[in-house]
């Protein structure tokens, strides 16, 4: 396939499905399908930096995960320790910052401290955002939103710019809304996740579990997302 061909786009958002499935599969316990798909991060991580995507966002964690088991809650609470004491200096190498989206509030101790320090440790990177969606949920990310610019905006209209701004995703700037986003094992819906942002979003979903899912799969993505016409409600010449 022809990198040349493709074009890459600048915000690229996954939702990474199908990690307890792909353990089952292999008759191992679903925590096993969450420490490969760990694996599988770092790899998508470093590919979309080399194709020169700007912001990647991953939808680790969503508010409505909190009602799993509590053993299997407990272990991804505490991936992110694991990852980012690994992953950190290659993040560094190859100048990605972290950011996180969603109310880390709520998180165990270990797990703030761990984001925190990630987000810290690469604050001064300039290369591809790498956005974990943590504790996120996007009607909640909404409310929060609406309630910050009644507080703070009082008597005001609401554009939406503020909104915007006013979401996690505001951080993102100005890559906010994702170009194209992607979900793993073969489920064909947002689950909850950026559904503002993705209003026009391109909407691609592939049959591969997460753990599974290679460089070579997000570039068919992308070759996929290449070859659509966007025209968030217009038309062109040629669709006349």
């Amino acid at each position: 396939m022809e990198l040349s061909n493709i074009k890459v786009p600048n915000h690229v958002a996954i939702i990474m499905d199908g990690n307890g499935r792909w353990a089952k599969k292999r008759f191992l316990p679903r925590i096993a399908g969450h420490k490969e798909g760990m694996n599988t991060v770092k790899k998508i991580t470093i590919a979309a930096s080399d194709l020169g995507v700007k912001v990647l966002t991953l939808y680790a964690f969503s508010t409505e995960n909190w009602s799993r088991p509590q053993s299997e809650v407990s272990y991804l609470m505490g991936l992110p320790s694991k990852f980012f004491d690994t992953f950190v200096p290659d993040l560094i190498k190859n100048n990605v910052k972290v950011v996180v989206l969603g109310d880390v509030s709520q998180l165990p101790d270990n797990t703030r401290i761990a984001v925190r320090n990630a987000i810290n440790d690469t604050s001064s990177c300039t290369g591809m955002i790498l956005a974990f969606a943590l504790n996120y949920g996007a009607r909640q990310d909404i409310l929060n939103a609406v309630n910050y610019l009644i507080e703070h905006h009082q008597g005001e209209s609401v554009s939406f710019q503020k909104l915007s701004q006013s979401l996690s995703t505001g951080i993102l700037a100005p890559y906010n809304d994702p170009d194209l986003v992607i979900r793993t094992s073969g489920e064909q819906r947002l689950s909850n996740f950026l559904s503002y942002e993705s209003a026009y979003s391109e909407l691609y979903f592939t049959d591969t579990k997460w753990p599974d899912f290679t460089a070579q799969d997000l570039i068919e993505a992308f070759n996929d997302y290449s070859s659509r016409q966007r025209r968030f409600g217009g038309i062109t010449e040629e669709n006349e």
